[in-house]
């Protein structure tokens, strides 16, 4: 399609949406969804047009979920530009996804709100806003409702923002490690259990989440159920967090000891796990090798099994 013709369709189509025809509204944003999907050129294109941002907003709030759905699509694909994402990540915008999510909307709608919040919040200058408007918030409260289709999405949101240094404080200011450590606690999934670690993970890289999962009750307990349980991703999430745990308490380090299927746990997955696992269990096994401690602090040994 030519330059000149692809613009007069999407003039055309901007003029449909904004009938009273949803039919019509239907047919031109399917139109333009699929001129957006693959081509930058045709995003840049659209962009450009007076008014389309808002437009495509006001649709999102109308009643017909189809012409929603497809209206959030469009967005979605126009943040998929780089050098569109601080545009549209305008304050209007984000408090507005953050009430759709508030809402309790449709999974699909919510999981469309989700990929727009963390394709928009890859561009690090647009971390900060999401965190002033609140859309962490808004995000930890919703993961720690009932389990839904659009769960997976609200963690990976979550992880794109906890990136940025502010957001991280605001997300343990919220609860958010309670939150994701019932995640991953719970028997809805290993997949939402791995992506929660992985939101634990970047929280625990600053001294606010560290410090949040040290105070937390029975919490090399929990990461060795994790380190039992069957999903990869899940033990490496779980052995990242134990070696930041175990640099920073001693008291970590000595629960570890006190547990009598710890070491063997570990040493099972230097030999079978994946590289990235195994290289983490050998460092905690060298860690807790290593570790300068009272062999019998409140009368429990806390030597190695192959010490002993």
């Amino acid at each position: 399609m030519s330059a000149t013709r692809l613009r007069e369709t999407i003039t055309e189509c901007l003029a449909d949406v904004q009938s009273d025809s949803v039919d019509a509204q239907r047919k031109a944003l399917q139109t333009l969804a699929a001129l957006t999907k693959v081509s930058p050129q045709n995003r840049s294109l659209l962009a450009q047009t007076d008014g389309v941002v808002s437009t495509l907003l006001t649709l999102t709030k109308i009643s017909s979920s189809i012409i929603r759905i497809l209206a959030l699509s469009i967005l979605f694909n126009l943040s998929l530009n780089p050098d569109l994402k601080w545009n549209l990540a305008d304050m209007e915008t984000i408090h507005h996804l953050n009430s759709i999510i508030l809402s309790a909307s449709s999974p699909e709608i919510n999981r469309l709100v989700c990929s727009l919040i963390c394709s928009l919040a890859m561009l690090d200058k647009n971390k900060a806003k999401f965190g002033v408007a609140g859309t962490v918030q808004v995000l930890v409260g919703a993961i720690s409702g009932p389990r839904c289709p659009a769960s997976h999405h609200l963690l990976s949101s979550l992880a794109e923002l906890v990136q940025f240094h502010g957001n991280c404080t605001v997300a343990v200011r919220s609860g958010a490690v309670q939150v994701l450590i019932g995640v991953v606690e719970s028997t809805d999934g290993e997949d939402l259990a791995g992506t929660s670690l992985a939101v634990l993970g970047h929280l625990a890289r600053f001294n606010e989440g560290l410090n949040a999962l040290i105070r937390t009750d029975q919490i090399v307990s929990s990461m060795l159920n994790v380190l039992r349980g069957r999903c990869m991703l899940s033990k490496e999430g779980a052995a990242e967090i134990l070696l930041r745990l175990f640099d920073e308490s001693e008291g970590c380090v000595r629960d570890a000891f006190r547990l009598p299927e710890f070491s063997s746990v570990l040493a099972d997955i230097s030999v079978r796990g994946s590289s990235k696992a195994r290289e983490k269990a050998n460092q905690l096994l060298k860690k807790m090798v290593d570790a300068n401690l009272d062999p019998y602090t409140d009368g429990n040994s806390l030597f190695l099994p192959w010490y002993q």
